[in-house]
């Protein structure tokens, strides 16, 4: 199925960390948000993380991304794909981070799990020069292979690039 990114990038002239998946899940194109299927784990990894109560709602979610400093969107602004299936992503097309980039002083760019990874390296670092620091995937999916409290130590990173951190 040919999926086209709907989501607008979180970010403001404070962000300091961006923050890419590679295409929002069913779920979140349905939810209209990032990280929506119900057993992702990756807003109650932020929320833990910098110490905040966990988001609720999607104005929630994106008030504390801002408060924090932190840019989020993906890698991707249309390809093809299975459901949420970053393994079967076909014909893709990368989203244009000058809008973040020409209006925030990024320090880093983090990528979560391993496909987005890649398609930012081929894709994306030529462009914008910035090298992805991998992040594991906070899919349930990846459940057997990151308990969460390896995604929190493996996230733990972010704080080393968040002033308020």
């Amino acid at each position: 199925m040919k999926v086209t990114h709907p989501l607008d990038p979180v970010f403001d002239k404070d962000s300091q960390i961006l923050i890419l998946g590679t295409m929002p899940s069913p779920k979140s194109r349905e939810n209209g948000f990032y990280y929506m299927h119900p057993q992702n784990r990756f807003w109650r990894v932020i929320s833990e993380l910098l110490g905040e109560p966990l988001p609720q709602t999607n104005d929630e979610k994106r008030a504390l991304l801002l408060r924090r400093h932190i840019a989020l969107w993906d890698v991707l602004e249309s390809c093809e794909i299975n459901g949420a299936d970053d393994g079967s992503i076909k014909s893709p097309s990368a989203n244009d981070f000058d809008v973040i980039l020409k209006a925030a002083d990024i320090k880093a760019v983090f990528t979560t799990g391993g496909k987005a990874a890649q398609l930012y390296k081929k894709l994306c670092l030529p462009k914008t020069g910035l090298e992805a620091k991998p992040l594991p995937s906070t899919s349930p999916a990846n459940c057997r292979y990151y308990s969460y409290e390896a995604l929190l130590r493996a996230y733990g990173i972010l704080l080393e690039y968040l002033k308020d951190g």
